[in-house]
This record gives C-alpha cells, sequence and structure tokens, in this order.
C-alpha cells in the first residue's frame, strides 16, 4: 500500500509539474497587485491566436478541487462587443474588485470551486484582445471562426487538460456566442472533449424575445390596463398579437415609444446592463434617443473593474503589451460595426442536439433584456420531447427557481435574479452550474 501510495504520489506531481512547460510558463501570473491572501489555484493571463493577425486576451483560472480531472469551462459574456473579464470581476470569478479599485477579495462562490474557468475576450477589438490591423468589423460567423482557433490554440499551449470534459456558456449576447461556436466543435476535427453549453439570459431569438417582452411588462405591472388594450386594439388580429414588426405605424408607436419607454427605467434598476437598449433591442432611452451602440450605461458600474484593469502594474502582472488603449467593459467600435447574422439560433440548436450536446438555458426570472419567456418559447418551439415536468428546484433549503426538461436541454429559471446570474444569486447560480457539469437533477 505505501509503495503504490508513493507511486501514485509521484505520478500526480509529475502531472502537476507539467503545467509549467516553458511554452505558456510566460502567460503564468504570480501576484496581483491588490490581493492580500493566497489563492489556491493557478492562473494565467496572455493571448491565444485567432485567424491571422488576431490575438484574442485570455485569463485562465485552474479548479480550486482538482484541476487535472475538473472539467473546463469557457466563459463569454456578450454585447456584441464586451468583455468576459466583466464575469469574472464581478459575476463568478474567484476574486472580484472592491470599490476602491485597488484591493480585491475572495468570492466564495466562485465557480472555479469545481471546474478550471478560462474567461475569453472576444472578439478582437474587446478588452485586452486587438487585431494587428486594427479592423474591428465582424459578424457572428466570424467570431465563432476566430473562438474555434483560439479555442486552438488554447489547448495546444495547455495540452495537460485536452482529455478534461470542456463546456462552453455564454451570457446575454453569448445566447448567439456560445451555441455557434459549440456547432464549430461539435462538427469541427480538433481533439476537444466537448459535453455541453450553457446559456443565459440569452438572446435566442430577437423575434420572440421582443414579443415575449410586452407580455412580460404587463403581468409585471409595468404599464396599466389601457396601455394593454391599446395594444391589443392596434397589435392584434383574430386573437394574434404582432409586437415585434407590426406594420402598423399606431402599434409600433404604442410598442417602441410607450410601453418600452415605459420599461426603461426597470432595465436601469434590475438588468443592470443596458448596452442592450442600443444592440438588441433598439428601445428608445428615457430621453427620447437611442444611446449611442457601445455606450455603457449609467446604470452599470464598472468603474473600480476599470480602474483596476488600467494600472501599469495590473496590466504588467497580466501580460498586456503597452501600446494597447485602457480597458473598457465594452468597446463602441466593435458594437458599431458588427453585424447580426442569425435573428434566431433554432437550427443551430436542433443540430447540436442531434449530435447528442447536451444544453441548459437559464434565466433570471426578473430581467427585461433577455426574459425568461421568450427563452421557455424559444426552447418550446424546438418541439423536443419533455422528460422532466416543470417542477422547482432547491438551493440553501429554499426554492431557488423552476425547470423543465426536454431530453438534452433544460430549462430552467433562477428566482429574483436579473440579466447577470452569478451576480444577482451566487449561492444558487453555483449550485445550478454543479449540477449543470455533473449532468445530474437540478
Amino acid at each position: 500500500m505505501t509503495s503504490m501510495y508513493f507511486v501514485s504520489l509521484v505520478v500526480y506531481f509529475l502531472a502537476v509539474s507539467c503545467l509549467t512547460w516553458a511554452d505558456y510558463a510566460p502567460d503564468e501570473v504570480t501576484e496581483l497587485p491588490g490581493m492580500s491572501f493566497k489563492p489556491n489555484y493557478r492562473q494565467w493571463s496572455g493571448y491565444l491566436k485567432a485567424s491571422p493577425g488576431k490575438f484574442l486576451h485570455y485569463w485562465f483560472v485552474t479548479s480550486q478541487r482538482d484541476p487535472l480531472k475538473d472539467p473546463v469551462v469557457l466563459w463569454l459574456n456578450g454585447g456584441p462587443g464586451c468583455s468576459s473579464l466583466d464575469g469574472f470581476l464581478s459575476e463568478n470569478g474567484p476574486f472580484h474588485v472592491k470599490d476602491d479599485g485597488a484591493t480585491l477579495y475572495e468570492n466564495k462562490f466562485s465557480w472555479n470551486r469545481i471546474a478550471n474557468i478560462l474567461y475569453l475576450e472576444s472578439p478582437a477589438g474587446v478588452g485586452y484582445s486587438y487585431s494587428d490591423d486594427q479592423k474591428y468589423k465582424t459578424d457572428d460567423d466570424e467570431v465563432a471562426d476566430d473562438n474555434y482557433l483560439a479555442l486552438q490554440s488554447f489547448f495546444a499551449k495547455f495540452p495537460n487538460f485536452t482529455q478534461n470534459e470542456f463546456f462552453i456558456i455564454g451570457e446575454s449576447y453569448g445566447g448567439i456566442y456560445a451555441p455557434t461556436l459549440s456547432q464549430r466543435v461539435a462538427t469541427g476535427t480538433a481533439k476537444i472533449n466537448f459535453k455541453a453549453f450553457a446559456v443565459g439570459n440569452g438572446l435566442s431569438s430577437y423575434a420572440l424575445n421582443d414579443q415575449s417582452l410586452i407580455y412580460f411588462g404587463y403581468y409585471h405591472g409595468l404599464f396599466g390596463e389601457q396601455l394593454w388594450t391599446d395594444l391589443n386594439t392596434n397589435c392584434c388580429d383574430k386573437g394574434k398579437c404582432n409586437f415585434f414588426n407590426n406594420s402598423k405605424e399606431a402599434c409600433k408607436t404604442l410598442v417602441h415609444m410607450e410601453t418600452l419607454l415605459q420599461s426603461d427605467k426597470y432595465y436601469a434598476s434590475n438588468t443592470k446592463i443596458g448596452l442592450l437598449h442600443a444592440q438588441l433591442l433598439k428601445v428608445p432611452s428615457v430621453t427620447g434617443q437611442t444611446p449611442p451602440v457601445g455606450e455603457v450605461p449609467p446604470c452599470i458600474n464598472s468603474t473600480a473593474q476599470m480602474n483596476w484593469l488600467n494600472r501599469g502594474d495590473v496590466r504588467k502582472a497580466l501580460h498586456i503589451p503597452d501600446t494597447l488603449p485602457p480597458w473598457d467593459i465594452c468597446s463602441d467600435v466593435v458594437g458599431g460595426q458588427y453585424t447580426n447574422i442569425y435573428p434566431t439560433v433554432k437550427d443551430v440548436y436542433l443540430k447540436l442536439l442531434s449530435l447528442g450536446v447536451r444544453a441548459l438555458v437559464y434565466n433570471g426570472d426578473t430581467d427585461m433584456a433577455c426574459n425568461f419567456l421568450g427563452d421557455k418559447w424559444f426552447v418550446e418551439q424546438l418541439n423536443q420531447k419533455t422528460t422532466t415536468k416543470y417542477q422547482s428546484w432547491i438551493s440553501d433549503d429554499q426554492i431557488a427557481g423552476f425547470y423543465e426538461q426536454y431530453g438534452n436541454i433544460t430549462l430552467l429559471t433562477v428566482k429574483g435574479a436579473g440579466h447577470m446570474v452569478p451576480q444577482w444569486a451566487p449561492g444558487p447560480a453555483l449550485d445550478m452550474f454543479q449540477s449543470f457539469l455533473s449532468n445530474k437533477p437540478y
């Protein structure tokens, strides 16, 4: 027994020592300004190669449990044009930035408690990612292709993790990023042990998202009976309503200049992200003007993260070139030139489900940017057989939301959470994450 234990110990330490191979040792982050605690995980920050001349900044943190066996998870924030470091530093990363913009504190609900997490700033032009030619016009397919190349670059840098189970999770416009990239991975030739993808408060269908928003607003008491009557009179015919692309001017006026205008304050107080106003929903702001695409709204406060990430000593610790401009949470250059190809990702989901890929669609149930009802309708339109009926799920002895399963796809809500579930409900979000990775009941 003693000799076997010794052999096992030697094998383990040999495997761990491989994590210092020279090809990516320069990317290791050994210390960070403002960190007064000693982390029990390792981390790297550097660049992954995408298409020629494009370099995507990554930040990779190993699991606090068993990095050699635990899954590898790719996290993507959306926008399009917003940085995944917001997810790291505000949502599910191992540490966050205090309001002073200088001090870090541990996140006890970090997702790297049970998994290795790769945060990727995508596409080029977002955060600290860049292109040599500084041309940042792109689209959904090009982003998926570049992210797929970046993944191949990652596993070439970190060959020890090629056998680990691999998952993709996207938030908000990540509802486009995650499934389109998953399709590349599932059908591509790269040797990646891909298991499943998840989308949090994601944009899956423009039509269903906007159509459901009117019902969401009315049944949450955000506007009164008279407006609801006017909407039904001007937007509905024979019991069928079209709030999304109705050609009647009266309907369009009601939808865009009244209903969503009244909902604007709800967005600001509840979702903490307003880029979707300008880019996804094309909604008027409270001033009646559509904000410039990419403008960071006053309802999200990223000042602390921006101040910390733009410190010279932090940039140096993260191996960021001096030639790059300051970090910002969202890029108006990328967002303003972005071309949306997929009005719906229904066919992408159907392809992935036909290949046996698991999927989780989860929503904070108070979010209006990408509301739960629209994603529910989207999942139902996939016409998969119901395998688990609608029921509650529990976190910390409390009802944390509800879920139902349709074969390989799970639809789940997180009670009381807004647009960024791990920020609003960190404990339930971690429990949900663990069930998703292990493919066990919620």
